[in-house]
């Protein structure tokens, strides 16, 4: 069955318009409460959000698709996408649904869906729900005494904090450490900050001030330059940026350097193979891993597996080759020992776990290994994929041939409508070249 509104992370888009409209968001309550309502015993559903002014609106559509087919919904109001997974499990819920669209302005939400395990829905799964939204809705209504009831559950961060925490060794503290953490004003604003300072560290919090409208706004992980200001301003140890949902992260040391995915991935590794930690030989990479990583493993006798892009396909090569460390560039980092997804603040935690075990500061620590050139730029369209003209797609491959055995991958996002170019090679000049000729025959060919 083919999927025309799921995406690589649920449903996004513009809030009001569609896919993102109430009629679609009561459709997906429906169409879902309908698949996930098996058995006899009484159903029910938990709902996180994160700041985003639409939230109130497509809250409210799920809320009444959901209990139209008898679903009882457990309201989390703002929290972290990880911790939505996880209370899935722990309230042990048929379903799990986030209202998010991640690191995207706050004109833009989305519709995460997990099942009763915490595990994001198989593509199999969100092509039922998208065939049983399209016809048949009203043959699963419930009868008047059978429909469900919606409540508020008040504990819900206090749960995720103390779940955080219990991520941390029990033998090592914060204590000492200045860590500057930027929320994004998303849907980490109370519990990030709350989480160290329990762990004892002296937190500086910024995007902690959501107004509905201010999410990702010049703040969190696809603007560390806040962070790094930041940090630099008050003469932290540590930086940490979140995105709006808090399922990715960035972070800097006491220099201001950034470190993404893939250090976090090296350090991580490294650390845990020590330990006898680590599973799988190695780490779950993606397509977009820097070849640098992919080097540094292979130094420690460790391996690096690529998957395509997106945390879902991270998760599915983990679980295959029986790894626990995985992630994204981007920031995406899943522990499964842990969570069943990306958790930016568990993340953060599991390398501020190494700085305090080694005693070292992060610029000493944590970028472990030096990058090849790698280029990337976006490029926006409007109508239809531009990938499918055969004189494009002949193009990049000409091009792909110029980096002399670097690495050229251009993709469609799954979550917006942009092509997404990647050059990788030991040529720095000549990989921005590549990159500018693919942006501006993929321009061309959208004009």
């Amino acid at each position: 069955m083919k999927r025309n509104l799921f995406g690589t992370d649920g449903i996004r888009g513009l809030a009001n318009s569609l896919p993102m409209t109430p009629e679609i968001a009561l459709k997906v309550g429906m169409a879902a409460g309908r698949i996930f309502t098996q058995g006899d015993h009484r159903h029910r559903v938990v709902i996180g959000k994160d700041t985003r002014l639409s939230g109130y609106m497509i809250e409210s559509a799920l809320v009444s698709g959901f209990t139209a087919v008898g679903m009882d919904v457990f309201l989390f109001g703002p929290l972290p996408t990880p911790a939505v997974a996880m209370l899935t499990r722990s309230l042990r819920a048929d379903l799990g649904v986030m209202i998010s669209a991640s690191h995207n302005p706050y004109h833009d939400n989305g519709i995460k869906l997990f099942d009763r395990d915490g595990q994001k829905l198989s593509d199999e799964r969100e092509a039922q729900i998208e065939a049983l939204m399209e016809n048949g809705l009203t043959d699963g209504l419930a009868a008047p005494a059978k429909i469900g009831r919606a409540r508020r559950v008040d504990d819900a961060q206090a749960r995720y904090i103390e779940f955080v925490k219990r991520t941390f060794p029990k033998h090592l503290r914060l204590e000492g450490l200045r860590i500057v953490i930027d929320c994004a004003n998303g849907a980490a604003y109370k519990v990030a900050p709350s989480a160290l300072w329990e762990l004892g560290a002296d937190v500086f919090s910024i995007g902690v001030e959501p107004n509905g409208l201010n999410i990702n706004e010049d703040v969190g992980s696809t603007s560390p330059e806040a962070m790094i200001a930041k940090v630099k301003e008050t003469r932290a140890d540590f930086g940490i940026a979140l995105d709006g949902d808090a399922d990715r992260v960035v972070m800097c040391d006491e220099r201001g350097r950034i470190i993404d995915g893939d250090q976090i991935l090296a350090l991580i590794a490294r650390s845990w193979a020590k330990t006898g930690e680590l599973k799988g030989g190695g780490v779950v990479g993606t397509v977009m891993s820097n070849i640098g990583l992919e080097r540094f493993l292979k130094s420690q006798n460790l391996k690096l597996v690529r998957a395509p892009v997106g945390d879902r396909y991270v998760i599915e090569k983990m679980r295959e080759g029986g790894f626990n460390v995985g992630g994204e560039q981007s920031g995406h980092i899943i522990f499964s020992d842990f969570i069943t997804t990306g958790d930016g603040l568990i993340a953060a935690l599991q390398v501020l776990a190494v700085l305090a075990e080694d005693r070292r500061p992060a610029s000493e620590a944590v970028r472990i290994f030096e990058p090849a050139p790698q280029v990337l730029e976006n490029v926006r369209f409007t109508n239809g994929s531009p990938l499918s003209n055969p004189k494009v797609a002949s193009a990049i491959k000409l091009c792909e041939q110029k980096l002399d055995g670097g690495r050229l991958l251009v993709r469609k996002s799954g979550t917006e409508p942009v092509i997404r170019i990647m050059a990788e090679g030991e040529n720095e000049k000549l990989v921005r070249d590549v990159v500018k000729e693919v942006a501006q025959l993929i321009r061309e060919a959208v004009s």
